[in-house]
């Protein structure tokens, strides 16, 4: 009877369901106190019954078709998400290893959808109208392009220098796309679209995890009120438990942080241990920059003279790029180990420190990459110096990656045989956030100078970062074990973005602007060849605008808002002082919060 009766009431319900609007509809099954499998098995016998009385009723069919379509739709998004290769990854991530390793996927994962909107923009608006343009490449094809990026590479879309400098009409008469034109402005407003994300994702992780940061700690919320009861997969369930576990470790563990309290002897020392480690850091970061320059210009030299064969010329110009990653995959390591010997009181000042001083390291070694391009490449003998220093920073990026992935064999996969069983004692190895967060800086740094020189560099970096993440996410699974010190690092995403804002995207800009307005373009080769300036290309279009009347406007902008200091001098005060006035609101509201809580405990 009691089956009878349930049977009947959920009759009922489907009928009264049934005969609601579709908003009022989903409301209700929204606010059922149910789990989701339930609702699903609910909204389908109210799909299926609407569909059955729009049999009987034809004013009815259009709203039939909107419910199938509806649930196509539902069923379609709910594959979609099942798809993405990092939607079970990082919970599984976050559950094992606690949000610290969690963050470096979280950034790489951020980092893989810039570049692949990168490559869209590049490739619709340059690469594929370079197409229609393009001459045959007569170039044979040997294998080894694939390493040093010369030879048939040199005769395509990938290089600046393949590039036309007329204007693309296939129909006479027709409408026309100037190339120039195309290519400055989409470089152009892509960094200012690169500027406007970081801003607003820095905006964003810094609100969560710094304004917000409240919401995360640990209370009776944490238990009572975090559960999500519409799971009821036992795999589910049991990773939230996880992920919960760690989340609470990590917040006690903030909570019941202890406050050592040295003798002065033990300060004195520990003060000269820091500056110690910092003296040798910078001493030796200096050494390697005047090693990659001194090697790079006696390099240059070499290839203006010319070599006895072409493999000998192809294995000279990977010395500079293999040389280059050794450096930055070596002395992290032994930066690393200074930390170790520095004994900080947390992992995450250990790891800050670490990536401070790499962060110094890979920016003054990409410094002087730049100083080696700009100032000696630019002013050599070379017929397309913008194609050289294209094939430089494609090789950096290729062998970068490469040194990536032997780093995670050399210094995971065959550290953890070590510690397993040459010497126990020292047991698995702990996955290093500060020296693999700095490299994808560093590859990302390279992208964003490269895309002036190598329209489809952001697509070689895409494969490369897709290809990371798994590889990444396979050797910490099987070769590293969890932090023996479990810590919370909700503001570490935070650090990443602002590390990746400045110094790298700011002086990325400096560069690309030294390119753009001073340095003169190759006379045979590019888009803007025969001109004393990238940028004049904009000046000639903007003189030809002059003589039309409907095209007033742009002028008018041009002059009065782009080519003004004022304007950017009044644009620049305007975001410093909301920048103060948010900082401002932000010391409030901590306060605020403060107040709130020790009256709560009081």
């Amino acid at each position: 009877l009691c089956f009878l009766h349930g049977f009947d009431a959920e009759e009922d319900l489907v009928g009264r369901l049934a005969s609601m609007s579709t908003n009022e509809r989903i409301k209700a099954i929204q606010k059922m106190p149910e789990t989701m499998r339930k609702k699903r098995e609910i909204r389908n016998k109210v799909l299926k019954e609407i569909t059955k009385k729009s049999r009987h009723r034809g004013a009815q069919c259009t709203q039939g078709a909107a419910v199938s379509f509806r649930r196509f739709g539902n069923t379609l998004s709910e594959y979609f998400h099942q798809l993405q290769p990092w939607h079970k990854t990082l919970k599984i991530i976050g559950a094992e290893f606690g949000t610290s390793v969690l963050s470096y996927f979280v950034f790489l994962k951020w980092l893989l959808n810039f570049n692949i909107f990168s490559f869209l923009i590049n490739f619709g608006f340059i690469t594929i109208p370079q197409f229609l343009a393009a001459e045959p490449n007569n170039l044979s094809f040997t294998g080894l392009e694939l390493l040093t990026g010369a030879g048939y590479f040199q005769q395509t879309v990938l290089y600046y220098g393949f590039y036309t400098n007329a204007t693309i009409s296939k129909v006479e008469n027709g409408s026309s796309y100037n190339m120039q034109l195309a290519y400055i402005f989409t470089v152009g407003i892509y960094f200012v679209i690169c500027f406007l994300i970081l801003l607003f994702s820095m905006a964003r992780f810094f609100s969560r995890n710094f304004v917000n940061s409240q919401a995360f700690s640990v209370n009776a919320s944490k238990l009572l009120c975090t559960w999500d009861f519409n799971i009821t997969n036992e795999k589910a369930v049991k990773l939230q438990q996880k992920n919960l576990l760690t989340q609470i470790k990590e917040g006690l563990t903030e909570v019941n942080k202890e406050v050592v309290n040295f003798s002065v002897k033990e300060r004195v020392g520990r003060i000269a241990t820091h500056l110690l480690a910092w003296v040798v850091s910078l001493a030796t970061a200096v050494a390697a920059c005047a090693g990659v320059y001194f090697l790079s210009v006696n390099n240059l030299e070499l290839f203006m003279k010319g070599y006895s064969n072409d493999l000998q010329r192809q294995t000279a110009m990977l010395v500079l790029p293999v040389i280059v990653s050794l450096l930055n995959t070596l002395v992290p390591f032994f930066f690393s180990w200074l930390g170790h010997l520095e004994k900080f009181q947390t992992p995450g000042q250990h790891i800050y420190v670490t990536i401070v001083r790499n962060i110094i390291l890979k920016i003054s070694v990409v410094g002087i990459l730049c100083y080696y391009w700009l100032n000696i490449v630019a002013t050599s003998e070379s017929q397309c110096w913008e194609t050289l220093v294209g094939q430089d920073i494609y090789r950096l990026v290729l062998v970068d990656f490469i040194f990536c992935l032997l780093g995670s064999f050399f210094g995971e996969f065959c550290r953890r045989i070590i510690g397993t069983t040459v010497c126990v004692s020292l047991g698995l190895p702990q996955f290093d956030i500060g020296r693999n967060v700095l490299d994808l800086i560093y590859a990302q740094t390279l992208t964003w100078i490269g895309i002036l020189f190598s329209p489809l560099l952001p697509g070689i970096q895409m494969i490369a970062f897709l290809i990371v993440f798994f590889v990444k996410k396979v050797s910490l699974m099987r070769n590293c074990q969890p932090p023996r010190k479990v810590w919370r690092t909700a503001q570490m995403t935070t650090s990443f973005i602002l590390l990746l804002f400045c110094p790298s995207f700011l002086g990325v800009l400096s560069v690309i602007g030294v390119t753009v307005w001073r340095l003169k373009p190759s006379e045979e080769c590019g888009p803007f060849r025969g001109l004393p300036s990238m940028y004049a290309a904009v000046d000639e279009w903007i003189q030809i605008l002059e003589s039309y009347t409907v095209s007033k406007w742009v002028v008018w902008i041009y002059h009065n808002l782009i080519a003004s200091e004022l304007f950017f001098f009044i644009i620049s005060t305007v975001v410093l002082i909301v920048t103060y006035l948010y900082w401002q609101i932000i010391q409030a509201r901590k306060t605020m919060t403060k107040l709130l809580r020790n009256q709560i405990i009081n």
